[in-house]
Protein backbone atom coordinates (compact mmCIF):
# COMPACT_ATOMS: atom_id res chain seq x y z
CA UNK A 1 0.00 0.00 0.00
CA UNK A 2 3.06 2.15 0.43
CA UNK A 3 3.98 2.15 -3.01
CA UNK A 4 0.90 2.82 -4.84
CA UNK A 5 -0.40 5.80 -2.22
CA UNK A 6 0.82 8.18 -5.03
CA UNK A 7 -2.00 7.08 -7.28
CA UNK A 8 -5.04 5.71 -4.81
CA UNK A 9 -6.57 6.82 -1.86
CA UNK A 10 -5.26 4.85 1.26
CA UNK A 11 -8.97 4.37 2.72
CA UNK A 12 -9.83 2.97 -0.82
CA UNK A 13 -6.72 0.34 -0.87
CA UNK A 14 -7.68 -0.70 2.53
CA UNK A 15 -11.69 -0.90 2.06
CA UNK A 16 -10.35 -3.75 -1.22
CA UNK A 17 -8.37 -5.32 0.78
CA UNK A 18 -10.28 -5.18 3.79
CA UNK A 19 -8.20 -4.51 6.70
CA UNK A 20 -9.14 -1.28 8.40
CA UNK A 21 -7.28 2.00 7.66
CA UNK A 22 -6.06 2.83 11.96
CA UNK A 23 -4.84 -1.28 11.43
CA UNK A 24 -2.68 -0.23 8.13
CA UNK A 25 -1.43 3.26 10.24
CA UNK A 26 -0.96 0.91 14.02
CA UNK A 27 1.31 -1.64 11.81
CA UNK A 28 3.31 1.48 9.84
CA UNK A 29 4.42 2.93 13.17
CA UNK A 30 4.60 -0.31 15.00
CA UNK A 31 8.29 -1.07 15.96
CA UNK A 32 9.73 -4.61 15.10
CA UNK A 33 9.00 -7.92 16.84
CA UNK A 34 11.71 -9.27 19.25
CA UNK A 35 11.33 -12.50 17.18
CA UNK A 36 11.85 -10.53 13.79
CA UNK A 37 14.98 -9.12 15.12
CA UNK A 38 15.98 -12.53 16.03
CA UNK A 39 15.23 -14.02 13.12
CA UNK A 40 17.47 -10.22 11.17
CA UNK A 41 20.44 -11.27 13.65
CA UNK A 42 20.20 -14.94 12.66
CA UNK A 43 19.80 -14.60 8.96
CA UNK A 44 23.13 -12.99 8.89
CA UNK A 45 24.49 -15.02 11.03
CA UNK A 46 23.42 -18.07 8.67
CA UNK A 47 24.65 -15.90 6.23
CA UNK A 48 28.24 -15.29 7.49
CA UNK A 49 28.52 -19.19 8.08
CA UNK A 50 27.23 -20.00 4.48
CA UNK A 51 29.70 -17.85 2.92
CA UNK A 52 32.79 -19.16 5.32
CA UNK A 53 31.94 -22.42 3.88
CA UNK A 54 32.13 -20.86 0.10
CA UNK A 55 28.33 -21.42 -0.32
CA UNK A 56 28.20 -25.40 0.14
CA UNK A 57 26.71 -25.60 3.18
CA UNK A 58 23.43 -26.58 3.88
CA UNK A 59 20.35 -26.26 6.59
CA UNK A 60 22.26 -29.27 8.76
CA UNK A 61 25.41 -27.95 8.32
CA UNK A 62 24.77 -24.58 9.65
CA UNK A 63 22.91 -25.55 12.27
CA UNK A 64 25.20 -27.82 13.34
CA UNK A 65 27.65 -24.59 13.45
CA UNK A 66 25.28 -22.43 14.98
CA UNK A 67 24.72 -25.29 17.89
CA UNK A 68 28.39 -25.11 18.42
CA UNK A 69 28.79 -21.19 18.38
CA UNK A 70 26.04 -21.85 21.22
CA UNK A 71 22.91 -20.69 19.64
CA UNK A 72 20.02 -23.13 20.25
CA UNK A 73 17.67 -23.14 16.73
CA UNK A 74 15.52 -25.68 15.14
CA UNK A 75 16.09 -27.37 12.16
CA UNK A 76 12.86 -25.80 10.59
CA UNK A 77 13.93 -22.32 11.61
CA UNK A 78 17.10 -22.48 10.04
CA UNK A 79 15.36 -24.07 6.82
CA UNK A 80 12.57 -21.43 6.65
CA UNK A 81 15.49 -18.77 6.59
CA UNK A 82 17.93 -20.19 4.94
CA UNK A 83 14.85 -20.02 1.64
CA UNK A 84 13.66 -16.69 2.29
CA UNK A 85 17.48 -15.12 1.74
CA UNK A 86 17.90 -18.23 -1.19
CA UNK A 87 20.56 -20.06 0.48
CA UNK A 88 21.10 -23.39 -0.67
CA UNK A 89 23.62 -25.89 -0.10
CA UNK A 90 25.52 -27.88 -2.24
CA UNK A 91 24.78 -31.96 -2.63
CA UNK A 92 27.82 -34.21 -2.73
CA UNK A 93 25.46 -37.30 -4.05
CA UNK A 94 26.10 -39.17 -6.53
CA UNK A 95 23.74 -39.84 -9.04
CA UNK A 96 22.74 -43.61 -10.13
CA UNK A 97 24.10 -43.72 -13.49
CA UNK A 98 22.51 -46.67 -15.79
CA UNK A 99 25.36 -47.39 -18.29
CA UNK A 100 23.69 -50.33 -19.85
CA UNK A 101 19.74 -50.95 -21.30
CA UNK A 102 19.60 -54.52 -22.48
CA UNK A 103 17.36 -55.07 -25.32
CA UNK A 104 14.76 -56.87 -24.36
CA UNK A 105 13.82 -58.39 -28.25
CA UNK A 106 17.17 -59.49 -28.50
CA UNK A 107 18.15 -63.16 -26.88
CA UNK A 108 20.88 -62.88 -24.17
CA UNK A 109 24.37 -64.14 -24.96
CA UNK A 110 24.95 -67.41 -24.38
CA UNK A 111 27.55 -67.82 -21.18
CA UNK A 112 30.13 -69.96 -22.88
CA UNK A 113 32.52 -70.44 -19.48
CA UNK A 114 29.21 -71.30 -17.75
CA UNK A 115 30.50 -69.12 -15.09
CA UNK A 116 33.69 -70.65 -14.16
CA UNK A 117 36.36 -68.33 -14.37
CA UNK A 118 39.31 -70.02 -14.07
CA UNK A 119 41.83 -71.69 -16.97
CA UNK A 120 44.10 -73.95 -16.52
CA UNK A 121 46.65 -72.44 -18.84
CA UNK A 122 47.87 -69.15 -20.22
CA UNK A 123 45.56 -67.70 -23.04
CA UNK A 124 43.18 -69.88 -23.07
CA UNK A 125 40.49 -68.31 -21.34
CA UNK A 126 40.70 -64.09 -21.89
CA UNK A 127 37.84 -61.98 -19.81
CA UNK A 128 37.01 -58.75 -20.50
CA UNK A 129 35.16 -56.13 -18.49
CA UNK A 130 33.79 -52.44 -19.12
CA UNK A 131 33.51 -49.23 -16.49
CA UNK A 132 33.03 -46.14 -16.34
CA UNK A 133 35.35 -43.05 -15.49
CA UNK A 134 34.19 -39.96 -14.41
CA UNK A 135 36.34 -36.81 -15.49
CA UNK A 136 35.37 -32.95 -15.60
CA UNK A 137 34.11 -33.30 -19.03
CA UNK A 138 31.84 -35.97 -18.54
CA UNK A 139 32.44 -40.24 -18.59
CA UNK A 140 35.20 -41.89 -20.52
CA UNK A 141 34.14 -45.28 -20.87
CA UNK A 142 36.83 -48.39 -19.96
CA UNK A 143 37.41 -51.90 -21.40
CA UNK A 144 39.99 -53.74 -20.13
CA UNK A 145 40.81 -57.53 -21.13
CA UNK A 146 42.00 -59.80 -18.76
CA UNK A 147 43.67 -63.53 -18.37
CA UNK A 148 41.75 -65.90 -16.54
CA UNK A 149 44.88 -68.11 -16.06
CA UNK A 150 47.80 -65.15 -14.75
CA UNK A 151 45.18 -62.38 -14.19
CA UNK A 152 47.15 -59.91 -16.13
CA UNK A 153 45.69 -57.51 -18.43
CA UNK A 154 45.80 -58.04 -21.71
CA UNK A 155 44.55 -55.24 -23.84
CA UNK A 156 42.79 -52.27 -22.80
CA UNK A 157 41.13 -49.18 -24.41
CA UNK A 158 38.94 -46.03 -23.85
CA UNK A 159 35.94 -44.49 -25.39
CA UNK A 160 33.15 -42.19 -25.10
CA UNK A 161 30.47 -44.72 -25.73
CA UNK A 162 30.07 -48.16 -23.86
CA UNK A 163 29.65 -50.80 -26.72
CA UNK A 164 30.84 -54.04 -27.90
CA UNK A 165 33.48 -52.19 -30.52
CA UNK A 166 34.67 -51.12 -27.28
CA UNK A 167 36.27 -54.69 -26.35
CA UNK A 168 37.72 -55.26 -29.56
CA UNK A 169 39.77 -52.69 -29.43
CA UNK A 170 41.16 -53.43 -26.14
CA UNK A 171 41.31 -57.44 -28.05
CA UNK A 172 43.29 -55.78 -31.16
CA UNK A 173 45.19 -53.65 -28.68
CA UNK A 174 46.61 -56.98 -27.52
CA UNK A 175 47.42 -58.46 -30.76
CA UNK A 176 49.28 -55.41 -31.84
CA UNK A 177 51.19 -55.08 -28.55
CA UNK A 178 52.07 -58.62 -28.58
CA UNK A 179 52.14 -59.66 -31.95
CA UNK A 180 55.23 -60.98 -33.48
CA UNK A 181 56.70 -58.72 -35.94
CA UNK A 182 56.10 -59.12 -39.45
CA UNK A 183 59.35 -60.18 -41.87
CA UNK A 184 58.80 -58.61 -45.65
CA UNK A 185 57.73 -61.90 -47.88
CA UNK A 186 61.22 -63.31 -49.59
CA UNK A 187 61.97 -62.04 -53.19
CA UNK A 188 62.54 -64.96 -55.78
CA UNK A 189 66.29 -63.44 -56.11
CA UNK A 190 67.27 -64.01 -52.38
CA UNK A 191 65.68 -67.83 -52.90
CA UNK A 192 68.10 -68.66 -55.64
Amino acid sequence: MNANQADLPVHTMCRVLQVSASGYYAWRQRAPSPRSIANAVLTERIRAIHADSDGTYGMPRVRAELIEQGQCVGRKRVARLMRSTKLHGVSRRRGFTVTTRRDRAQPQAPDLVRRRFVAEAPDTLWVADMTYVPTWAGFIFLAVVIDAWSRRVVGWAMGERMTAELVLAGLRWHSSVFAPPRLPAPRSKDLG
